[in-house]
């Protein structure tokens, strides 16, 4: 099932999309891994100053990561990561590299091409360069003094600087990977975007959360809540990687399988690490791993591959247990044919989500009940605690209705004794984030505030204020809002005559609202 918010892209390369459609594709497996075999010194790096920094290798030892990404090709690998996983400005300045972002991208990009199209030329078979783009190691759902100092829009220009030389490169895809915080996914999406919108490119966007054993991200995301915070958002393929090794991945699997409209990737670990004298271990041998993903395959995943601890071997023997031959079998052109996706009814309710869990939009039984107490327009209280600046006595009075059974929560700090509408709402959004598991509907007359609430909103909340009273002004301010984050959009049924009054009244205005909202915003 493809929604048609993704189905409408217009893609300047979807040949990765149009692979994956035809057959179950194979990533390689880890780069650190293959890179830590080299037992490399500083000088291989650059110097003292780079030493253990593995992007800057594609300046200093280009010739070491061809051979990597040959030797995954050699067994059947159709799709190679770039080794640029911390290639982003950000992690890029603890070695004073910030400032070579885009030549170290660009030349990652480069050497991957260089090398899948010898192959491709080689063996007839296509090979895809997808762009690896890792964390920043900031955590801006946080309060962290140091690791959470950042905003949206800048960690959007973070991404948007590593997929400029990642695309002008050659890559065929770009990977967000092993993703911990909701919101960072939410500004990479965003930055992407906005450099294939101002570049006029478009290539396949690939994301991957990392959970815990428990099935968790970092701030206590599941699996639910980030398939509905991301697939609102311009992305193409969505699964998992790193952090375990496939046997504490199936649960999540099984969600996607049945609920993802997207197209899903699984690049598991090797297993959980060990410590083996000072050194990250991945014990899962090629057997077991390879027997345990191919599964995955068999239940409509459409992607897979190997994160950390997965060697040519691991990736061999994937190949084997997917396709059911040998890549050299294939060649030799006694193989059957290759392993198909298999169909998959899947999707998922329209839904917001909070940090923590999604919630439909529609209960059966119903009805949606919408928690209202925070709120300076219905609370007396509330209105008291955020004219002193009193946020975190509000924090209970969210949680008491969420308890008592409210699905979502409305959020209002609109006050006339004040001016800094926009900071109170972000200030309070961000305490409740983390409080509370209901999703919040940010309600606002003023769209900024609705821009600044959802800055700092990791799941995917509600903008309560559109209509049509103004004719367009309103709604062509709240829209492209509501894309940029990936919101839901809660609009009465005002148009320029005012408040309809009848069923068909009604029903004209809402369905002139949702033609705008889909058609031209693509919601």
């Amino acid at each position: 099932m493809t929604t048609k918010r993704h189905s409408k892209r217009v893609y300047s390369n979807r040949r990765y999309l149009d692979a994956i459609a035809d057959h179950v594709v194979i990533f390689d497996g880890a780069m650190g891994t293959s890179i830590q075999r080299y037992n490399l010194t500083a000088a291989d790096f650059g110097g003292d100053q780079y030493d253990g920094c593995n992007d800057a290798l594609v300046l200093t030892r280009p010739e070491i990561i061809q051979e990597i990404h040959a030797s995954f090709l050699e067994v059947g690998s159709e799709v190679v990561e770039t080794n640029t996983f911390r290639g982003n400005p950000l992690t890029l300045a603890e070695y004073g590299l910030q400032d070579r972002t885009l030549e170290l991208n660009r030349q990652a990009a480069r050497i991957a091409r260089e090398v899948c199209d010898r192959y491709e030329a080689q063996t007839g078979v296509p090979r895809f360069v997808a762009g690896s783009i890792g964390p920043s190691g900031k955590l801006p759902s946080g309060n962290d003094p140091d690791l959470s100092n950042i905003t949206f829009d800048e960690l959007a220009d973070v991404f948007y600087q590593q997929a400029k030389g990642l695309v002008e490169g050659g890559a065929d895809l770009l990977l967000i990977e092993t993703s911990q915080d909701i919101l960072e996914v939410k500004a990479a999406v965003h930055g992407i975007n906005r450099y294939f919108a101002e570049a006029g490119v478009r290539i396949p966007l690939q994301v991957q959360v990392t959970l815990d054993t428990s099935g968790r991200m970092l701030f206590g995301t599941d699996i639910a809540s980030a398939l509905t915070t991301l697939e609102a958002l311009q992305i193409d393929v969505f699964g998992l990687n790193c952090s375990t090794g496939p046997e504490h991945m199936r649960e999540p699997i099984k969600f996607l399988v049945e609920h993802s409209p997207l197209p899903i990737s699984i690049l598991p670990n090797a297993g959980l690490p060990i410590n083996v004298d000072g050194e990250a271990v991945y014990p899962m041998e090629p057997d077991p791993f390879s027997e345990m993903v191919s599964e995955f395959t068999r239940w409509g995943v459409g992607v897979v591959g190997g994160c950390c601890g997965t060697g040519p071997e691991h990736l061999d023997k994937l190949y084997r247990k997917v396709h059911g031959h040998s890549f050299a079998e294939r060649l030799a052109g006694t193989a059957a044919d290759l392993a198909r996706p298999q169909a998959r009814a899947a999707g998922i309710p329209a839904q917001a989500s909070s940090n923590m869990r999604a919630v439909s939009f529609v209960h059966n039984p119903g009805p949606t009940m919408i928690g209202e107490r925070v709120n300076t327009q219905g609370s007396r209280k509330v209105k008291r605690l955020l004219l002193e600046d009193d946020y975190d006595s509000v924090v209970p009075i969210a949680e008491q209705q969420v308890e008592s059974g409210a699905h979502m929560l409305d959020v209002c700090v609109a006050l006339t004794e004040r001016a800094d509408e926009a900071l109170q709402m972000q200030t309070l959004v961000k305490k409740l984030a983390m409080a509370v598991e209901a999703p919040l509907i940010i309600d606002v007359t003023d769209p900024p505030v609705a821009e600044a609430a959802l800055a700092v909103y990791p799941g995917r909340a509600i903008i309560n204020g559109n209509n049509l009273e103004n004719g367009r002004e309103r709604i062509d301010e709240i829209m492209p809002i509501a894309v940029k984050y990936g919101a839901g959009v809660l609009s009465m049924t005002i148009d320029e005559e005012g408040m309809a009054h009848t069923r068909a009244g009604k029903l004209k205005i809402a369905q002139r609202i949702t033609d705008i909202a889909v058609e031209e915003y693509g919601l």
